[in-house]
This record gives C-alpha cells, sequence and structure tokens, in this order.
C-alpha cells in the first residue's frame, strides 16, 4: 500500500533539496542569472524567496495553532534583508533551512499551525508544513538549475509524494466547479495514480489503482488522463511544463479549465 513520508524523510528531503539549491547558487556564474520559469526574477530574487519562505515557516510553526500567520512573521518577511554577497548569501541560506528545520523537529508533525490551506485535504500541522516545504523546495531547485542552464529531474521519492501534496493542498476545495463535472486522472510511471473529482461540491483527490497492461484504464472514468514521470507531473501541476510535455488521453481542454479556475475559497 502507498504510504505517505514520514516526518523524518520529510525533513531529511527539505536539508537535501536545500544542500541542492545551495549547490547551484555556489555553481552558477552569477546571482543576477534569470530564472525562467519564474519571470523577472533572478537567482538572487529566487533565494530570497526561498530563505525568506523558510524563516516565515519557521515563526508559524513556532507559534503553534492560530487563526492567522504571526505578525511578526509577517512583518518581518515584508522587511526582509538579504546579503548579496555570494558566500554570506550561501551561510544565511544554510541558516534559513536550519531555522525551519529546528523549528519542525522542536513541534512535532502533530502540532497544530497556522496554514494557507484550511479548507484542504491536508492537515494544518506541522507535517503539512514539512510536506509542502519538500515541494516548495523541490520546485525552487529545479528553477534554480533552469538558471544555471542544468535542469535536473525531481528526486523520485520527492516527486511521488509531490503528486499527491499538490492534489491535496493546492487543488482541493470546497468551491464549486463552474463546469460540467469531470475528473482528472495523474498517472505516474512510476506506478502510482491519482483522481481529482471536480463537481458542485468542489474539488477533492484520491488514490486510485494504476493501470496495468491486463486491466488498461477505463476512458470514460475520467475527462482528461495526464501520464508522465512523477516528476513532471509535478514540474506540470507547478506550470514548470506544458502538457504537450506529456502524454494526455481524453480531453485536453479540460486540463486549459482546471488551470484556469480560481476558486471563491480555498
Amino acid at each position: 500500500m502507498q504510504k505517505n513520508l514520514e516526518f523524518p524523510d520529510l525533513l531529511r528531503l527539505i536539508d537535501e533539496r536545500s544542500t541542492a539549491f545551495r549547490a547551484v547558487v555556489a555553481a552558477a556564474p552569477g546571482l543576477d542569472a534569470q530564472v525562467p520559469t519564474c519571470p523577472g526574477w533572478t537567482l538572487f530574487d529566487l533565494g530570497k524567496h526561498l530563505g525568506g519562505g523558510d524563516r516565515f515557516w519557521a515563526a508559524i510553526v513556532g507559534a503553534g495553532s492560530a487563526d492567522a500567520p504571526p505578525a511578526e512573521a509577517v512583518a518581518a518577511r515584508a522587511a526582509l534583508e538579504v546579503p548579496r554577497e555570494r558566500e554570506a548569501l550561501l551561510a544565511w541560506l544554510d541558516a534559513s533551512t536550519q531555522l525551519l528545520l529546528g523549528a519542525l523537529r522542536a513541534a512535532g508533525p502533530e502540532s497544530g499551525c497556522w496554514t494557507w490551506w484550511p479548507a484542504s485535504q491536508s492537515p494544518q500541522t506541522a507535517g503539512g508544513i514539512a510536506r509542502h516545504r519538500v515541494q516548495e523546495t523541490a520546485v525552487h531547485t529545479y528553477d534554480a538549475q533552469l538558471a544555471g542552464g542544468a535542469s535536473q529531474p525531481l528526486p523520485v521519492e520527492v516527486a511521488l509524494d509531490g503528486v499527491e501534496e499538490f492534489l491535496f493542498t493546492v487543488c482541493a476545495t470546497p468551491s464549486a466547479w463552474p463546469h460540467k463535472p469531470t475528473a482528472f486522472d495523474f498517472h505516474a510511471a512510476e506506478g502510482r495514480s491519482w483522481r481529482l473529482t471536480v463537481d458542485g461540491d468542489g474539488a477533492r483527490s484520491t488514490r486510485i489503482p494504476a493501470p496495468t497492461a491486463a486491466t488498461g484504464e477505463d476512458s470514460d472514468a475520467a475527462g482528461a488522463s495526464v501520464h508522465g514521470t512523477a516528476s513532471e507531473l509535478v514540474l506540470y501541476l507547478y506550470d514548470r511544463i506544458q502538457a504537450d510535455s506529456l502524454h494526455v488521453d481524453g480531453d485536453a481542454g479540460l486540463l486549459d479549465l482546471l488551470r484556469a479556475w480560481e476558486p471563491e475559497e480555498k
């Protein structure tokens, strides 16, 4: 049975992806390199965003259960000052990650926290934050690699968890789908699959059996089915690659509707 990553694994992956991000920054010809997947941002801007996010979420985890993020954390993020010299930036990024990891370890996975996803299928806990930060860090590491001209697929362990994390956290909503009810299936080449159902009750995701050569796929069950590696699926969901980079069965136009949908309540 497919299992979620354990809390220690999430912390390890935050550390590993953060280390990979810093390696790109250390090797880049300059911090002013443009990031193609984040228009208008340089590699420095991306580092400021990622490190600032680590510090922001560390403060949120440390504050415990709340109806809003701590005012001090919001103010600190707005007034963030980041060193522009490379070695100092690398040290600041490392310290930012360690602040987040320290806060998560101290809180434990079940500790309640404010999050921006109260209506989703993901918990408002330190564990939920850790799971999401793995993906934020992994995708931004990919962004940084693109800026350096040598992108790599997301690690399989990260990406397999990332498809579900995105569907459960970003897509799930009680807001009514404004079109004909349908479903979207996402099939990872590594053997896992998920279904996103959208209708008048909103959007919700579940795991489904992966299609096999013996069973095939019920083409009537989903309006559109997306096939790719787990890394490709995550990068598509985060709008880093387009649908034409994947194999799509069914009505590909439904994917445009899904991407354009902006639920009133998240």
